[in-house]
Protein backbone atom coordinates (compact mmCIF):
# COMPACT_ATOMS: atom_id res chain seq x y z
CA UNK A 1 0.00 0.00 0.00
CA UNK A 2 1.11 3.18 -0.72
CA UNK A 3 2.68 5.09 2.16
CA UNK A 4 1.29 9.00 2.56
CA UNK A 5 3.81 11.57 1.81
CA UNK A 6 3.85 15.55 1.64
CA UNK A 7 3.95 15.17 -1.82
CA UNK A 8 0.41 14.51 -3.58
CA UNK A 9 0.61 11.40 -5.50
CA UNK A 10 -1.52 10.71 -8.22
CA UNK A 11 -3.02 7.01 -8.62
CA UNK A 12 -2.98 6.14 -12.15
CA UNK A 13 -6.25 4.50 -13.54
CA UNK A 14 -7.08 1.45 -11.82
CA UNK A 15 -4.22 1.63 -9.50
CA UNK A 16 -7.30 2.25 -6.52
CA UNK A 17 -7.58 -1.77 -6.18
CA UNK A 18 -3.48 -1.91 -5.23
CA UNK A 19 -3.06 1.01 -3.28
CA UNK A 20 -4.36 3.64 -0.91
CA UNK A 21 -5.20 7.33 -0.88
CA UNK A 22 -4.79 9.96 1.17
CA UNK A 23 -7.71 12.69 1.74
CA UNK A 24 -5.48 15.24 1.24
CA UNK A 25 -5.41 14.32 -2.45
CA UNK A 26 -8.82 14.49 -3.30
CA UNK A 27 -11.34 16.58 -4.25
CA UNK A 28 -14.85 16.77 -2.54
CA UNK A 29 -17.74 18.76 -3.37
CA UNK A 30 -17.34 20.79 -0.05
CA UNK A 31 -13.77 22.16 -1.70
CA UNK A 32 -15.69 24.50 -4.34
CA UNK A 33 -14.64 27.80 -4.17
CA UNK A 34 -16.14 31.21 -4.82
CA UNK A 35 -15.77 30.85 -8.25
CA UNK A 36 -17.10 27.27 -8.26
CA UNK A 37 -20.33 28.37 -6.48
CA UNK A 38 -20.60 31.31 -8.78
CA UNK A 39 -20.80 28.72 -11.92
CA UNK A 40 -23.04 26.61 -9.68
CA UNK A 41 -25.21 29.26 -8.80
CA UNK A 42 -25.39 30.50 -12.70
CA UNK A 43 -26.11 27.42 -13.57
CA UNK A 44 -29.36 26.58 -10.93
CA UNK A 45 -30.50 30.55 -11.69
CA UNK A 46 -30.98 29.58 -15.42
CA UNK A 47 -32.39 26.09 -14.68
CA UNK A 48 -35.26 28.13 -12.58
CA UNK A 49 -35.84 30.55 -14.85
CA UNK A 50 -35.70 29.19 -18.66
CA UNK A 51 -36.38 25.81 -17.87
CA UNK A 52 -38.09 24.22 -15.05
CA UNK A 53 -41.11 26.27 -15.82
CA UNK A 54 -41.10 25.14 -19.24
CA UNK A 55 -40.85 21.48 -18.34
CA UNK A 56 -44.24 20.76 -20.51
CA UNK A 57 -43.48 22.55 -23.20
CA UNK A 58 -40.21 21.49 -23.93
CA UNK A 59 -41.58 17.93 -23.54
CA UNK A 60 -44.44 18.72 -26.30
CA UNK A 61 -41.40 19.65 -28.61
CA UNK A 62 -42.46 23.21 -29.00
CA UNK A 63 -40.76 24.34 -32.19
CA UNK A 64 -37.55 26.49 -31.34
CA UNK A 65 -37.65 25.93 -27.94
CA UNK A 66 -35.12 24.05 -27.15
CA UNK A 67 -32.42 25.34 -29.73
CA UNK A 68 -33.53 29.14 -28.06
CA UNK A 69 -32.50 27.62 -24.76
CA UNK A 70 -29.07 26.19 -25.82
CA UNK A 71 -28.40 29.54 -27.26
CA UNK A 72 -29.48 31.29 -23.91
CA UNK A 73 -27.14 29.11 -22.36
CA UNK A 74 -24.29 29.74 -24.59
CA UNK A 75 -24.82 33.39 -24.09
CA UNK A 76 -24.08 32.82 -20.37
CA UNK A 77 -20.71 30.86 -21.25
CA UNK A 78 -21.98 27.62 -20.37
CA UNK A 79 -21.34 25.48 -23.36
CA UNK A 80 -17.72 26.62 -23.22
CA UNK A 81 -16.50 26.50 -19.84
CA UNK A 82 -13.50 24.18 -20.21
CA UNK A 83 -12.70 25.61 -24.12
CA UNK A 84 -9.39 28.02 -24.34
CA UNK A 85 -10.21 30.96 -24.01
CA UNK A 86 -8.66 31.79 -27.71
CA UNK A 87 -11.20 29.48 -28.95
CA UNK A 88 -14.32 31.84 -27.29
CA UNK A 89 -14.29 29.32 -23.83
CA UNK A 90 -13.48 30.37 -20.02
CA UNK A 91 -10.48 27.66 -20.21
CA UNK A 92 -11.19 26.10 -16.72
CA UNK A 93 -10.47 22.78 -15.44
CA UNK A 94 -12.46 19.96 -16.54
CA UNK A 95 -13.77 19.83 -13.07
CA UNK A 96 -15.84 23.06 -14.27
CA UNK A 97 -17.10 20.88 -16.52
CA UNK A 98 -18.45 18.35 -13.92
CA UNK A 99 -19.60 21.16 -11.41
CA UNK A 100 -22.18 22.49 -14.44
CA UNK A 101 -23.41 19.11 -15.86
CA UNK A 102 -24.29 18.12 -12.48
CA UNK A 103 -25.99 21.93 -11.59
CA UNK A 104 -27.87 21.52 -14.67
CA UNK A 105 -28.65 17.60 -14.44
CA UNK A 106 -31.75 18.39 -12.95
CA UNK A 107 -33.03 20.09 -15.96
CA UNK A 108 -34.85 16.69 -17.35
CA UNK A 109 -34.38 16.97 -21.09
CA UNK A 110 -32.57 20.18 -21.25
CA UNK A 111 -29.70 18.00 -19.46
CA UNK A 112 -29.46 15.70 -22.45
CA UNK A 113 -29.31 18.33 -24.71
CA UNK A 114 -27.07 20.61 -23.62
CA UNK A 115 -24.64 17.48 -22.01
CA UNK A 116 -24.64 15.87 -25.99
CA UNK A 117 -24.19 19.90 -27.31
CA UNK A 118 -20.97 20.39 -24.69
CA UNK A 119 -19.66 17.32 -24.63
CA UNK A 120 -19.76 14.74 -28.11
CA UNK A 121 -20.94 17.33 -30.40
CA UNK A 122 -18.30 19.71 -29.30
CA UNK A 123 -14.89 17.99 -27.89
CA UNK A 124 -14.32 15.77 -31.04
CA UNK A 125 -13.45 19.17 -33.23
CA UNK A 126 -12.09 20.64 -29.79
CA UNK A 127 -9.71 17.49 -29.25
CA UNK A 128 -9.21 15.74 -32.97
CA UNK A 129 -10.25 19.04 -35.15
CA UNK A 130 -7.40 20.69 -37.34
CA UNK A 131 -6.20 24.57 -36.42
CA UNK A 132 -8.65 25.44 -39.12
CA UNK A 133 -11.63 23.45 -38.30
CA UNK A 134 -11.27 24.21 -34.51
CA UNK A 135 -11.59 28.33 -35.40
CA UNK A 136 -14.28 27.90 -37.66
CA UNK A 137 -16.28 25.72 -35.82
CA UNK A 138 -15.62 25.97 -32.11
CA UNK A 139 -16.22 29.62 -31.17
CA UNK A 140 -19.62 29.17 -33.00
CA UNK A 141 -20.57 26.48 -30.81
CA UNK A 142 -19.26 27.59 -28.01
CA UNK A 143 -21.67 31.22 -28.28
CA UNK A 144 -24.70 28.65 -29.40
CA UNK A 145 -25.29 29.99 -33.20
CA UNK A 146 -24.64 26.39 -34.12
CA UNK A 147 -25.71 23.48 -32.06
CA UNK A 148 -24.00 19.98 -32.47
CA UNK A 149 -25.14 16.61 -32.80
CA UNK A 150 -22.89 13.21 -32.87
CA UNK A 151 -23.77 10.52 -35.23
CA UNK A 152 -22.02 7.25 -34.27
CA UNK A 153 -24.74 4.68 -33.69
CA UNK A 154 -26.54 2.75 -36.02
CA UNK A 155 -29.05 0.53 -36.89
CA UNK A 156 -27.19 -2.62 -36.61
CA UNK A 157 -24.08 -1.25 -34.80
CA UNK A 158 -25.25 -0.55 -31.41
CA UNK A 159 -22.53 -1.79 -28.88
CA UNK A 160 -20.25 -3.14 -31.40
CA UNK A 161 -20.32 0.71 -33.21
CA UNK A 162 -17.02 -0.08 -35.01
CA UNK A 163 -19.22 -2.54 -37.58
CA UNK A 164 -21.24 0.54 -38.77
CA UNK A 165 -22.09 0.57 -42.01
CA UNK A 166 -21.99 3.98 -43.16
CA UNK A 167 -18.97 4.47 -45.92
CA UNK A 168 -17.02 7.72 -47.34
CA UNK A 169 -15.33 7.58 -50.57
CA UNK A 170 -13.34 10.61 -52.11
CA UNK A 171 -15.36 12.05 -55.41
CA UNK A 172 -13.74 11.69 -58.85
CA UNK A 173 -11.79 14.93 -58.31
CA UNK A 174 -10.28 13.61 -55.21
CA UNK A 175 -11.80 17.25 -53.48
CA UNK A 176 -14.72 15.85 -51.70
CA UNK A 177 -15.83 13.17 -49.57
CA UNK A 178 -19.08 11.60 -50.25
CA UNK A 179 -20.77 9.97 -47.44
CA UNK A 180 -23.85 7.55 -47.91
CA UNK A 181 -25.57 5.47 -44.57
CA UNK A 182 -27.79 5.74 -41.89
CA UNK A 183 -27.58 6.71 -37.94
CA UNK A 184 -30.22 5.88 -35.21
CA UNK A 185 -30.76 7.25 -31.93
CA UNK A 186 -29.30 10.79 -32.83
CA UNK A 187 -29.63 13.75 -29.92
CA UNK A 188 -30.00 16.99 -30.63
CA UNK A 189 -30.58 15.87 -34.35
CA UNK A 190 -33.45 17.89 -35.09
CA UNK A 191 -32.22 21.59 -34.40
CA UNK A 192 -27.98 20.61 -34.95
CA UNK A 193 -26.51 22.27 -37.42
CA UNK A 194 -23.02 20.48 -37.36
CA UNK A 195 -22.90 16.69 -37.16
CA UNK A 196 -19.92 14.42 -36.06
CA UNK A 197 -20.61 11.33 -38.27
CA UNK A 198 -18.62 8.31 -38.73
CA UNK A 199 -17.50 6.35 -41.74
CA UNK A 200 -15.89 3.47 -43.28
CA UNK A 201 -13.57 4.44 -46.24
CA UNK A 202 -13.17 1.43 -48.84
CA UNK A 203 -12.16 -1.72 -46.72
CA UNK A 204 -11.04 -0.36 -44.29
CA UNK A 205 -11.08 -1.90 -40.59
CA UNK A 206 -12.09 1.26 -38.61
CA UNK A 207 -14.35 4.21 -38.79
CA UNK A 208 -12.88 7.30 -39.57
CA UNK A 209 -14.33 10.74 -38.80
CA UNK A 210 -16.03 13.12 -40.73
CA UNK A 211 -17.26 17.14 -39.93
CA UNK A 212 -20.69 17.69 -41.71
CA UNK A 213 -22.70 20.81 -42.05
CA UNK A 214 -26.27 19.25 -41.17
CA UNK A 215 -28.12 21.46 -44.44
CA UNK A 216 -25.94 19.69 -47.09
CA UNK A 217 -28.47 18.28 -49.73
CA UNK A 218 -28.11 14.61 -48.80
CA UNK A 219 -28.28 14.95 -44.81
CA UNK A 220 -32.44 13.90 -44.22
CA UNK A 221 -34.07 13.11 -41.27
CA UNK A 222 -36.87 11.04 -39.81
CA UNK A 223 -39.63 12.61 -37.55
CA UNK A 224 -38.61 12.33 -34.11
CA UNK A 225 -38.79 9.54 -32.08
CA UNK A 226 -41.53 8.73 -29.49
CA UNK A 227 -39.45 7.85 -26.08
CA UNK A 228 -40.42 6.37 -22.59
CA UNK A 229 -38.65 9.62 -21.22
CA UNK A 230 -36.55 12.52 -22.08
CA UNK A 231 -39.73 13.54 -24.40
CA UNK A 232 -38.45 16.99 -24.96
CA UNK A 233 -34.83 15.73 -26.16
CA UNK A 234 -34.59 16.09 -30.12
CA UNK A 235 -33.76 12.33 -31.17
CA UNK A 236 -33.83 11.38 -34.98
CA UNK A 237 -33.03 9.23 -37.39
CA UNK A 238 -30.43 10.45 -40.14
CA UNK A 239 -29.50 9.08 -43.51
CA UNK A 240 -27.08 10.35 -45.67
CA UNK A 241 -27.65 10.20 -49.33
CA UNK A 242 -24.66 11.21 -51.33
CA UNK A 243 -23.83 14.11 -48.55
CA UNK A 244 -21.07 15.69 -50.25
CA UNK A 245 -18.53 17.59 -47.77
CA UNK A 246 -15.33 19.20 -48.32
CA UNK A 247 -12.31 17.08 -48.56
CA UNK A 248 -10.70 18.70 -45.40
CA UNK A 249 -14.02 17.56 -43.35
CA UNK A 250 -12.23 14.25 -42.17
CA UNK A 251 -12.02 14.31 -38.41
CA UNK A 252 -8.58 13.48 -37.29
CA UNK A 253 -6.26 10.46 -39.03
CA UNK A 254 -8.11 8.11 -41.23
CA UNK A 255 -9.10 5.32 -39.33
CA UNK A 256 -8.48 7.06 -36.22
CA UNK A 257 -12.88 7.60 -35.50
CA UNK A 258 -13.30 4.55 -33.54
CA UNK A 259 -10.36 5.94 -31.08
CA UNK A 260 -12.05 8.92 -31.29
CA UNK A 261 -15.52 7.64 -30.47
CA UNK A 262 -13.88 5.47 -27.56
CA UNK A 263 -12.44 8.47 -25.74
CA UNK A 264 -15.37 10.60 -26.22
CA UNK A 265 -17.28 8.11 -24.76
CA UNK A 266 -15.27 8.01 -21.85
CA UNK A 267 -15.55 11.39 -20.90
CA UNK A 268 -19.14 11.50 -21.36
CA UNK A 269 -19.41 8.62 -18.94
CA UNK A 270 -17.94 10.73 -15.67
CA UNK A 271 -20.41 13.50 -16.77
CA UNK A 272 -23.26 11.30 -17.12
CA UNK A 273 -21.85 10.56 -13.55
CA UNK A 274 -22.06 14.34 -12.83
CA UNK A 275 -25.63 14.81 -14.80
CA UNK A 276 -27.14 12.08 -12.64
CA UNK A 277 -25.83 13.12 -9.53
CA UNK A 278 -27.99 16.82 -10.44
CA UNK A 279 -30.86 14.75 -11.28
CA UNK A 280 -30.98 12.86 -7.94
CA UNK A 281 -30.79 16.13 -5.63
CA UNK A 282 -33.47 17.40 -7.87
CA UNK A 283 -35.20 14.46 -7.25
CA UNK A 284 -34.52 14.07 -3.45
CA UNK A 285 -36.39 17.52 -3.09
CA UNK A 286 -39.05 16.54 -4.89
CA UNK A 287 -39.50 13.58 -2.04
CA UNK A 288 -38.66 14.99 1.00
CA UNK A 289 -41.24 17.93 0.09
CA UNK A 290 -43.82 15.81 -0.90
CA UNK A 291 -43.12 13.64 2.53
CA UNK A 292 -43.37 16.58 5.05
CA UNK A 293 -46.38 17.83 3.40
CA UNK A 294 -48.54 14.29 2.50
CA UNK A 295 -50.36 13.20 5.84
CA UNK A 296 -51.90 10.02 6.40
CA UNK A 297 -53.40 8.66 9.65
CA UNK A 298 -52.79 12.27 11.26
CA UNK A 299 -48.76 12.44 10.56
CA UNK A 300 -47.01 13.24 7.88
CA UNK A 301 -45.35 10.81 6.11
CA UNK A 302 -41.60 12.02 6.81
CA UNK A 303 -42.44 10.56 10.35
CA UNK A 304 -42.66 7.20 9.56
CA UNK A 305 -39.69 4.84 9.74
CA UNK A 306 -40.28 3.20 6.63
CA UNK A 307 -40.03 6.80 4.59
CA UNK A 308 -37.42 7.39 6.24
CA UNK A 309 -35.53 4.45 5.03
CA UNK A 310 -36.10 5.43 1.64
CA UNK A 311 -35.10 9.11 1.94
CA UNK A 312 -31.94 7.93 3.72
CA UNK A 313 -30.60 5.60 1.29
CA UNK A 314 -31.36 7.81 -1.55
CA UNK A 315 -28.67 10.23 0.42
CA UNK A 316 -26.59 7.38 0.55
CA UNK A 317 -26.46 6.55 -2.62
CA UNK A 318 -26.12 10.30 -4.30
CA UNK A 319 -23.78 11.26 -1.41
CA UNK A 320 -21.60 8.44 -2.64
CA UNK A 321 -21.65 9.45 -6.65
CA UNK A 322 -20.20 12.84 -6.06
CA UNK A 323 -17.62 11.16 -3.38
CA UNK A 324 -17.06 9.45 -6.36
CA UNK A 325 -17.57 11.55 -9.23
CA UNK A 326 -15.11 14.49 -8.21
CA UNK A 327 -12.35 12.09 -6.91
CA UNK A 328 -12.05 10.91 -10.74
CA UNK A 329 -12.70 14.60 -11.43
CA UNK A 330 -9.92 16.09 -9.71
CA UNK A 331 -7.46 12.54 -10.66
CA UNK A 332 -8.36 14.06 -14.01
CA UNK A 333 -7.38 17.25 -14.05
CA UNK A 334 -3.95 16.25 -12.18
CA UNK A 335 -2.90 13.83 -14.50
CA UNK A 336 -3.90 16.97 -17.43
CA UNK A 337 -1.91 19.11 -15.52
CA UNK A 338 1.10 16.57 -15.41
CA UNK A 339 1.20 15.87 -18.90
CA UNK A 340 0.82 19.29 -19.82
CA UNK A 341 3.96 19.96 -18.24
CA UNK A 342 5.73 17.13 -19.71
CA UNK A 343 5.37 19.15 -23.05
CA UNK A 344 1.85 17.50 -24.66
CA UNK A 345 -0.89 20.52 -25.50
CA UNK A 346 -3.73 21.02 -23.77
CA UNK A 347 -5.79 19.19 -25.91
CA UNK A 348 -3.63 15.88 -26.08
CA UNK A 349 -2.92 16.24 -22.38
CA UNK A 350 -6.79 16.18 -21.66
CA UNK A 351 -7.69 13.12 -24.48
CA UNK A 352 -4.68 11.20 -22.77
CA UNK A 353 -5.60 12.45 -18.86
CA UNK A 354 -9.08 11.19 -19.26
CA UNK A 355 -7.92 8.56 -21.10
CA UNK A 356 -5.66 7.09 -18.17
CA UNK A 357 -9.50 7.39 -16.05
CA UNK A 358 -11.02 5.15 -17.93
CA UNK A 359 -12.23 2.49 -15.82
CA UNK A 360 -13.06 5.13 -13.11
CA UNK A 361 -15.12 7.24 -15.78
CA UNK A 362 -17.12 3.80 -16.16
CA UNK A 363 -17.40 3.22 -12.60
CA UNK A 364 -19.45 6.31 -12.14
CA UNK A 365 -21.41 5.83 -15.02
CA UNK A 366 -22.34 2.75 -13.69
CA UNK A 367 -22.65 3.23 -10.56
CA UNK A 368 -24.64 6.90 -10.74
CA UNK A 369 -26.85 6.11 -13.34
CA UNK A 370 -28.00 2.94 -11.35
CA UNK A 371 -28.15 5.17 -7.75
CA UNK A 372 -30.56 7.82 -9.94
CA UNK A 373 -32.98 5.10 -10.68
CA UNK A 374 -33.04 4.07 -7.01
CA UNK A 375 -33.67 7.50 -6.00
CA UNK A 376 -36.86 8.44 -9.13
CA UNK A 377 -38.12 4.59 -8.13
CA UNK A 378 -38.27 5.41 -4.70
CA UNK A 379 -39.57 8.77 -5.03
CA UNK A 380 -42.75 7.28 -6.90
CA UNK A 381 -43.17 5.22 -3.86
CA UNK A 382 -43.16 8.02 -1.59
CA UNK A 383 -45.20 10.28 -3.89
CA UNK A 384 -47.58 6.79 -3.98
CA UNK A 385 -50.27 7.45 -6.43
CA UNK A 386 -49.47 10.80 -6.96
CA UNK A 387 -45.69 9.61 -7.97
CA UNK A 388 -47.83 7.63 -11.15
CA UNK A 389 -49.40 11.15 -12.08
CA UNK A 390 -48.12 13.14 -14.90
CA UNK A 391 -48.59 15.99 -12.95
CA UNK A 392 -45.39 15.39 -10.96
CA UNK A 393 -41.77 16.08 -11.68
CA UNK A 394 -40.96 12.45 -10.14
CA UNK A 395 -42.65 10.97 -12.82
CA UNK A 396 -41.20 12.84 -15.21
CA UNK A 397 -37.77 12.16 -13.64
CA UNK A 398 -38.42 8.52 -13.28
CA UNK A 399 -39.32 8.17 -17.21
CA UNK A 400 -36.34 10.70 -17.77
CA UNK A 401 -33.76 8.27 -15.67
CA UNK A 402 -34.23 4.95 -17.27
CA UNK A 403 -32.32 5.84 -20.61
CA UNK A 404 -29.00 6.80 -18.56
CA UNK A 405 -28.43 3.10 -18.05
CA UNK A 406 -28.12 2.92 -21.80
CA UNK A 407 -26.36 6.05 -22.88
CA UNK A 408 -22.86 6.22 -23.00
CA UNK A 409 -22.59 2.58 -23.85
CA UNK A 410 -25.04 -0.01 -21.39
CA UNK A 411 -24.14 -0.50 -17.84
CA UNK A 412 -23.18 -4.35 -19.03
CA UNK A 413 -20.64 -2.86 -21.56
CA UNK A 414 -19.55 -0.72 -18.97
CA UNK A 415 -19.13 -3.54 -16.42
CA UNK A 416 -17.21 -5.66 -18.45
CA UNK A 417 -14.78 -3.07 -19.49
CA UNK A 418 -13.93 -2.17 -16.17
CA UNK A 419 -12.41 -6.29 -15.54
CA UNK A 420 -10.87 -6.41 -19.24
CA UNK A 421 -9.18 -2.59 -18.55
CA UNK A 422 -7.74 -3.60 -15.67
CA UNK A 423 -6.34 -6.62 -16.95
CA UNK A 424 -5.29 -5.41 -19.85
CA UNK A 425 -3.44 -2.73 -17.96
CA UNK A 426 -2.11 -5.04 -15.68
CA UNK A 427 -0.79 -7.14 -18.68
CA UNK A 428 1.31 -4.19 -20.10
CA UNK A 429 2.99 -3.93 -16.86
CA UNK A 430 1.16 -0.24 -16.04
CA UNK A 431 -0.11 -1.45 -12.73
CA UNK A 432 1.02 -4.17 -10.63
CA UNK A 433 -1.86 -6.87 -9.88
CA UNK A 434 0.26 -9.96 -9.62
CA UNK A 435 2.44 -8.57 -6.41
CA UNK A 436 -0.77 -7.89 -4.68
CA UNK A 437 -2.76 -10.98 -5.29
CA UNK A 438 0.18 -13.37 -4.65
CA UNK A 439 0.18 -11.60 -1.37
CA UNK A 440 -3.37 -12.27 -0.51
CA UNK A 441 -2.96 -15.53 -1.71
CA UNK A 442 0.11 -16.07 1.05
CA UNK A 443 -2.66 -14.15 3.33
CA UNK A 444 -5.27 -16.75 2.94
CA UNK A 445 -2.31 -19.93 3.70
CA UNK A 446 -1.32 -18.27 6.44
CA UNK A 447 -2.52 -17.74 10.60
CA UNK A 448 -4.60 -14.83 10.50
CA UNK A 449 -2.61 -11.23 12.24
CA UNK A 450 -5.04 -9.31 13.28
CA UNK A 451 -2.70 -6.77 15.14
CA UNK A 452 -3.35 -4.56 18.09
CA UNK A 453 -6.87 -2.91 18.14
CA UNK A 454 -7.14 0.58 16.20
CA UNK A 455 -9.76 2.70 17.89
CA UNK A 456 -8.74 6.02 15.82
CA UNK A 457 -11.63 7.14 13.73
CA UNK A 458 -11.84 6.20 10.12
CA UNK A 459 -9.17 2.87 11.60
CA UNK A 460 -12.65 0.80 11.21
CA UNK A 461 -13.59 1.51 7.63
CA UNK A 462 -10.48 1.88 6.07
CA UNK A 463 -9.93 -1.45 7.62
CA UNK A 464 -12.90 -3.09 5.75
CA UNK A 465 -11.85 -1.30 2.46
CA UNK A 466 -8.51 -2.29 2.43
CA UNK A 467 -9.71 -6.43 3.48
CA UNK A 468 -12.44 -5.69 0.33
CA UNK A 469 -9.00 -5.11 -2.18
CA UNK A 470 -7.91 -7.95 -1.14
CA UNK A 471 -11.04 -10.19 -1.73
CA UNK A 472 -11.13 -8.54 -5.36
CA UNK A 473 -7.71 -9.33 -6.15
CA UNK A 474 -7.98 -13.04 -5.21
CA UNK A 475 -11.40 -13.76 -6.77
CA UNK A 476 -10.10 -11.65 -9.86
CA UNK A 477 -6.62 -12.72 -9.17
CA UNK A 478 -7.94 -16.75 -9.43
CA UNK A 479 -10.61 -16.11 -12.49
CA UNK A 480 -7.34 -14.51 -14.71
CA UNK A 481 -5.80 -17.96 -13.78
CA UNK A 482 -8.33 -20.44 -13.93
CA UNK A 483 -10.63 -18.98 -16.60
CA UNK A 484 -7.64 -17.21 -18.62
CA UNK A 485 -8.83 -16.54 -22.39
CA UNK A 486 -12.38 -17.44 -22.39
CA UNK A 487 -13.00 -14.56 -19.26
CA UNK A 488 -14.10 -12.53 -21.65
CA UNK A 489 -17.29 -14.90 -22.53
CA UNK A 490 -17.95 -15.65 -18.80
CA UNK A 491 -19.99 -12.85 -18.33
CA UNK A 492 -21.61 -13.92 -15.49
CA UNK A 493 -17.86 -14.17 -13.56
CA UNK A 494 -16.70 -10.79 -15.09
CA UNK A 495 -19.98 -8.69 -13.80
CA UNK A 496 -19.65 -9.91 -10.34
CA UNK A 497 -16.04 -8.96 -10.09
CA UNK A 498 -16.67 -5.58 -11.80
CA UNK A 499 -19.27 -4.96 -8.77
CA UNK A 500 -17.01 -5.49 -6.50
CA UNK A 501 -14.87 -3.22 -8.00
CA UNK A 502 -17.23 -0.53 -8.16
CA UNK A 503 -18.32 -0.86 -4.68
CA UNK A 504 -14.85 -0.90 -3.32
CA UNK A 505 -14.14 2.56 -5.48
CA UNK A 506 -17.30 4.00 -4.01
CA UNK A 507 -17.00 3.06 -1.01
CA UNK A 508 -13.20 4.30 -0.46
CA UNK A 509 -14.05 7.67 -2.21
CA UNK A 510 -16.81 8.20 0.35
CA UNK A 511 -15.08 8.14 3.28
CA UNK A 512 -12.27 9.82 1.55
CA UNK A 513 -14.83 12.25 1.77
CA UNK A 514 -16.08 12.03 4.90
CA UNK A 515 -12.52 11.73 6.18
CA UNK A 516 -11.77 15.29 4.52
CA UNK A 517 -14.92 16.66 5.97
CA UNK A 518 -13.86 15.85 9.45
CA UNK A 519 -10.67 17.43 9.22
CA UNK A 520 -12.08 20.89 7.87
CA UNK A 521 -15.26 20.83 9.74
CA UNK A 522 -14.87 18.87 13.07
CA UNK A 523 -16.32 15.27 14.08
CA UNK A 524 -19.30 17.28 16.06
CA UNK A 525 -20.45 18.85 12.69
CA UNK A 526 -20.51 15.54 10.55
CA UNK A 527 -21.97 13.01 12.20
CA UNK A 528 -24.91 12.29 9.52
CA UNK A 529 -21.74 12.58 6.94
CA UNK A 530 -20.12 9.66 9.28
CA UNK A 531 -23.64 7.89 9.15
CA UNK A 532 -23.64 7.40 5.53
CA UNK A 533 -20.14 6.33 5.24
CA UNK A 534 -20.61 3.88 7.78
CA UNK A 535 -23.94 2.66 6.33
CA UNK A 536 -22.70 1.91 2.97
CA UNK A 537 -19.27 0.35 4.07
CA UNK A 538 -21.78 -2.14 5.87
CA UNK A 539 -24.05 -2.79 2.75
CA UNK A 540 -21.16 -2.69 0.61
CA UNK A 541 -19.41 -5.47 2.96
CA UNK A 542 -22.73 -7.96 2.48
CA UNK A 543 -22.79 -7.30 -1.08
CA UNK A 544 -18.88 -7.96 -2.47
CA UNK A 545 -19.73 -11.35 0.09
CA UNK A 546 -22.74 -12.21 -1.91
CA UNK A 547 -21.20 -11.23 -5.45
CA UNK A 548 -17.69 -13.20 -4.48
CA UNK A 549 -19.25 -15.99 -3.32
CA UNK A 550 -21.51 -16.37 -6.47
CA UNK A 551 -18.28 -15.84 -8.74
CA UNK A 552 -16.28 -18.39 -6.88
CA UNK A 553 -19.08 -21.29 -6.97
CA UNK A 554 -18.75 -20.67 -10.83
CA UNK A 555 -15.27 -21.89 -11.18
CA UNK A 556 -13.53 -22.95 -8.15
CA UNK A 557 -14.11 -26.29 -6.15
CA UNK A 558 -13.02 -28.78 -3.54
CA UNK A 559 -10.67 -27.77 -0.85
CA UNK A 560 -9.75 -24.61 -2.47
CA UNK A 561 -12.91 -23.21 -2.73
CA UNK A 562 -13.33 -23.78 0.54
CA UNK A 563 -10.27 -22.09 1.90
CA UNK A 564 -11.27 -19.06 -0.81
CA UNK A 565 -15.00 -18.84 1.00
CA UNK A 566 -13.03 -18.45 4.51
CA UNK A 567 -11.38 -15.96 3.25
CA UNK A 568 -13.61 -14.23 1.59
CA UNK A 569 -15.36 -14.22 4.97
CA UNK A 570 -12.36 -13.02 6.64
CA UNK A 571 -12.24 -10.07 3.99
CA UNK A 572 -15.73 -8.88 4.29
CA UNK A 573 -16.31 -9.11 7.93
CA UNK A 574 -18.36 -5.96 9.29
CA UNK A 575 -18.68 -5.39 13.42
CA UNK A 576 -22.38 -4.81 14.20
CA UNK A 577 -23.98 -1.66 13.38
CA UNK A 578 -27.78 -0.06 14.30
CA UNK A 579 -28.44 1.21 10.95
CA UNK A 580 -32.17 1.83 11.76
CA UNK A 581 -30.87 4.64 14.10
CA UNK A 582 -28.22 5.60 11.79
CA UNK A 583 -30.41 6.02 8.55
CA UNK A 584 -32.89 7.91 11.27
CA UNK A 585 -30.35 10.62 11.67
CA UNK A 586 -29.62 10.84 7.94
CA UNK A 587 -33.24 11.16 6.94
CA UNK A 588 -34.37 14.01 10.16
CA UNK A 589 -31.79 16.34 9.11
CA UNK A 590 -33.03 15.86 5.27
CA UNK A 591 -36.51 16.59 6.90
CA UNK A 592 -35.56 19.46 8.97
CA UNK A 593 -33.69 20.88 6.20
CA UNK A 594 -36.82 20.33 3.44
CA UNK A 595 -34.06 19.62 0.76
CA UNK A 596 -31.18 17.77 0.10
CA UNK A 597 -28.50 18.91 2.29
CA UNK A 598 -25.26 16.13 2.11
Amino acid sequence: MSEVTDKKETLKGGEYIIKDTVYQDVFTPEDRGEEENMIDQMCKDFLNAEVIPNLDRIDSMEEGLMPSLMTKAGELGLLGLTVPEDLGGMGMDFKFSLLATEALGAGHSFSVAYSAHTGIGTLPILYYGTEEQKQKYIPKLVSGEWKASYCLTEPSAGSDANSGKTTAKLSEDGNSWILNGQKMWITNAGFADVLTVFAKIGDDKNLTGFIVDAHTEGVTMNAEEKKMGIKGSSTRQVFFNDVKIPKDNQLGAREEGFKIALNILNIGRIKLGAGVLGGAKGAINESVKYANEREQFTRTISKYGAIRHKLAEQCIRTFATGAATYRAGQNIDDMIKSLEEGGLSKEAATLKGIEQYAIECAIIKVYGSEALDYVVDEGVQIHGGMGFSAETNIERGYRDSRINRIFEGTNEINRMLIVSMILRKAMKGEIDLMGPAMAVGKELMGIPDFGAPDDTLFAAEKGYIKNFKKAALMIAGSAAQKVGDKMAKEQEIVMNISDIMIWIYVAESTQLRVEKMVATKGVDACTEELDIMRVLIYDIADMINKAGKDCLNSFVEGDELRMMMMGLKRFTKHQPLNIKDARQRIALRLIDKGEYCY
